[in-house]
């Protein structure tokens, strides 16, 4: 059974997932991903990763502004797709697009559901503290991340990883888990679980209050935050002079400062140590406002920073 697949998906989470399909010679007939964005300090339009990939595989590129309305319906019927595979698109898909596939709309999705519906489940699972987290593909229904679960899939997140190390682990475990549910809907074996709603959870999408590092917080809970926001768009202190501080990297510490929390304890070892309410965190790899990401060791070598110092 060769299914007609249309393919909705924009970052390089969705790459991970596209990039399986053409391997494994799925019948792609199309890619919708969003339209090109304006970035960096120029401002230039720049291309989805989904979008780039698919135009060197040849592949028909859509980008709509909306879902909503007769163009992309009438596109639905160009392309008459049996079913659409959707990851990290970015849009909720209107009811006229979840019911028009033969085969419905499977989504890819971050987090083990029903906990970490929503935009921001791996920086969410890392940010709290989780130990491991997963893949869900689902059917996707009239609400966000709600629909009747098909298969999943673990990954470990281990001490020192962080959003990057966890995005591309789940975007090859996502891979795998979506050539399987498509291997399993061939064979009529594929079962729709709903979700336990007494068991969801929510993880909203990243603000700037999220970034905002409390040191008056267990060292573990910091560098969890540091973790999962790294690296973008990195959790943040202020030195003493109220300049801003982004943090890349950071170790937790065991040993515990007789210090009020956000009190710098040490500069050695090129590290910053940062007494916590529970703790100590070593900052290693910065972003200093105004500069460019550099390591501790430089941080401490350019600037008047002294032990005692308050971070906050």
């Amino acid at each position: 059974m060769n299914m007609r697949i249309l393919f909705m998906g924009t970052p390089d989470f969705a790459l991970f997932s596209l990039r399986a399909l053409v391997e494994a010679g799925e019948n792609v007939i199309g890619v919708v991903t969003q339209p090109d964005k304006p970035k960096g300090r120029g401002y230039a339009l720049t291309p989805p990763p989904v979008k780039v990939y698919a135009q060197e595989q040849g592949l028909p590129v859509y980008q709509p502004n909306t879902l909503r309305g007769e163009d992309f319906a009438a596109l639905l019927e160009e392309l008459a797709p049996e079913l659409i595979v959707v990851v990290a698109y970015g849009k909720i898909l209107p009811v006229n697009v979840l019911e028009y596939p033969k085969y419905g709309c499977i989504n890819v999705h971050g987090s083990l559901l029903p906990e970490y519906r929503g935009a921001a489940p791996m920086q969410r699972a890392i940010i709290d503290g989780k130990r491991e987290t997963g893949i869900t593909t689902m059917v996707m229904a009239d609400g966000i991340d709600t629909g009747d679960m098909l298969l999943r899939g673990k990954i470990t997140i281990e001490e020192n990883d962080n959003f990057e190390t966890v995005h591309d682990k789940l975007g090859i475990c996502g891979a795998e888990v979506l050539l399987e549910t498509l291997k399993q809907l061939r064979a009529g074996s594929l079962q729709a679980i709903p979700q336990d709603e007494a068991l969801a959870t929510y993880a909203a999408k990243i603000e700037k209050e999220d970034c905002v590092l409390d040191f008056a917080r267990p060292a573990q809970a910091v560098h969890d935050r540091i973790r999962g926001l790294s690296p973008i768009p990195l959790a943040f202190t202020h030195t003493p002079d109220g300049k801003m501080l982004k943090v890349i990297a950071s170790e937790r510490l065991n040993e515990t400062f007789d210090a009020p929390a956000g009190t710098v304890v040490s500069l050695e070892g090129g590290k910053i140590t940062v007494a916590c309410k529970e703790g100590a965190i070593a900052l290693l790899s910065v972003l200093p406002e105004g500069k460019k990401r550099m390591s501790a060791a430089d941080f401490i070598n350019g600037r008047k920073l002294s032990v005692g110092d308050l971070l906050n």
